[in-house]
C-alpha cells in the first residue's frame, strides 16, 4: 500500500505541489507496527487535487480533505493548512490553506505524529523531533497549555498513545492533561467511547486505567468505578462492569449483551442451563471476569442436549392436545419447564418420555 501512497505522492510533486505520508503510519513503520492507514498532507488545495485526479471524492471541504482512490487504494488527503481559531475546545472553525509543510506540521497535537515519508520513501524530520520517538516520550507540538486547550480529545489521545505504544508522557504534557481533564465534558459521548474502547481493547489496558485515575478523569467521562473493575480482554465485559450504558453509545445488540451478561454474572457457575440461554461468547466473558476456567466452555456447549427451543421434539400444539385443554399462556409455562428439565438431565428429549411428565404433573 506504501508504494501507491508513493506513487500518488510522486503525481502531485510532478504537479508542482509537496507532498507526504503524514502522522500516525510513519510513527507506526518506524516503529515497528504494522499499519494501512496512511494520510497524506500535500501543499495542493481540493480544487488542485480534483484538477489532477479522477477519483476524488470531498470528505470535508471546510478543513481541506479529500479522498483519493488510486489503483483501488483508498488515502485520505488534507492540504497543508493553519487553524486560525478553535470552537468548543474541539474544532477550528476557521482554517487557512498554506504551501508550508513546516507550518502544517506545528498544528498537530503530538510530536511522534509530525514526521513525515517523501515520494522516495525517506524519513523527514522537519521539526527535529525524532529523539522523542526514539525515546518513547509523548510531548504535544508547542506548549501544552494551549494545545490541549484548543482541543479536548488530545487528552484522551495521549492516553490511547500511552498506553497502546507504552510511550512515557513528558511532564508538562501530563500536568495540562489533568488541568484541562474537566474541558472532556464538552466532548461528545462517541467520540470518547472510541477513544476508551481503542484504551480498553490494548494488551496494555491497566496502564490506561491508571493514567485515567491518575489524572483524575474518572468523574467527567462517567466511569466512576474504574478502579474496581476486573479488566477482562473483552470490551462487553468491562462496559457491563462500568455500568454506563445509559451515557454512552451502545447499539442495541450492545445493550443487551450487557444487560444479559449482568444477570449472568449474578451466577456463582455455569451450568448447562445458563450456557444454553446465555450462550458461548456471554459465558467465556463470564469466565474470564470472575477468574474460571474457560477450557471446558467448549465441551459443555457441544454437549447440550438441545441447542434452541425447536430441538425440542414436542411443541405446544402437542402439550394442548395432551391435555385436552385449549391453547393459552400455560403452554409457555410448561415449556420452560421442560426445556429446564431437559437441559439439567432430568428428562429425556423423547415424545414418550414429555408426554408421560407433562400427564405427571400437569393434568388436572
Amino acid at each position: 500500500m506504501e508504494d501507491k501512497a508513493r506513487e500518488l505522492l510522486r503525481i502531485l510533486n510532478d504537479n508542482g505541489y509537496a507532498a507526504y505520508i503524514v502522522g500516525g503510519y510513519t510513527r507506526d513503520v518506524l516503529l515497528g507496527r504494522k499499519s494501512n492507514d496512511i494520510d497524506i498532507c500535500t501543499s495542493a488545495t481540493p480544487k488542485e487535487i480534483l484538477d489532477i485526479f479522477e477519483d476524488v471524492k470531498v470528505s470535508d471541504m471546510q478543513y481541506g480533505s479529500v479522498v483519493i482512490t488510486y489503483k483501488g487504494y483508498k488515502f485520505d488527503v488534507t492540504t497543508f493548512r493553519k487553524e486560525i481559531k478553535y470552537e468548543s475546545n474541539r474544532r477550528p472553525i476557521k482554517i487557512k490553506y498554506i504551501r508550508d509543510i513546516k507550518k502544517d506540521l506545528l498544528r498537530r497535537d503530538f510530536t511522534i505524529n509530525t514526521l513525515c515519508i517523501n515520494d522516495k520513501g525517506e524519513v523527514l524530520d522537519v521539526l527535529g523531533v525524532r529523539s522523542d520517538l526514539d525515546n518513547r516520550i509523548l510531548r504535544t507540538v508547542g506548549n501544552p497549555r494551549y494545545k490541549i486547550k484548543e482541543d479536548s480529545l488530545r487528552i484522551l489521545r495521549c492516553i490511547r498513545f500511552a498506553t497502546i505504544l507504552e510511550f512515557d508522557i513528558e511532564k508538562k504534557t501530563y500536568y495540562y492533561l489533568g488541568k484541562y481533564g474537566y474541558l472532556l465534558k464538552k466532548l461528545s459521548m462517541e467520540r470518547k467511547k472510541e477513544e476508551l474502547d481503542k484504551i480498553f481493547s490494548s494488551k496494555n489496558k491497566e496502564r490506561g486505567r491508571r493514567l485515567i485515575l491518575d489524572l483524575n478523569l474518572t468523574n467527567v467521562l462517567g466511569i466512576n468505578n474504574l478502579s474496581n473493575i476486573i479488566l477482562c480482554t473483552d470490551l462487553i465485559g468491562i462496559w457491563c462492569q462500568l455500568e454506563v450504558e445509559d451515557i454512552y453509545p451502545f447499539t442495541k445488540v450492545e445493550k443487551e449483551q450487557i444487560l444479559c451478561l449482568r444477570e449472568l454474572l449474578k451466577y456463582d457457575e455455569i451450568d448447562n442451563y445458563l450456557l444454553y440461554k446465555y450462550g458461548l461468547y456471554l459465558c467465556t466473558v463470564y469466565a474470564d471476569i470472575k477468574g474460571l476456567s474457560k477450557r471446558n466452555l467448549n465441551k459443555m456447549q457441544s454437549e447440550l442436549p438441545i441447542f434452541t427451543r425447536r430441538d425440542i421434539v414436542i411443541h405446544g400444539n402437542d402439550i394442548s392436545k395432551i391435555l385436552g385443554k385449549e391453547p393459552g399462556k400455560y403452554i409457555k409455562n410448561i415449556m420452560d419447564d421442560i426445556e429446564k428439565k431437559i437441559l439439567y438431565n432430568k428428562l429425556a428429549n423423547t415424545y414418550d418420555d414429555i408426554k408421560r411428565y407433562v400427564i405427571d404433573n400437569y393434568m388436572e
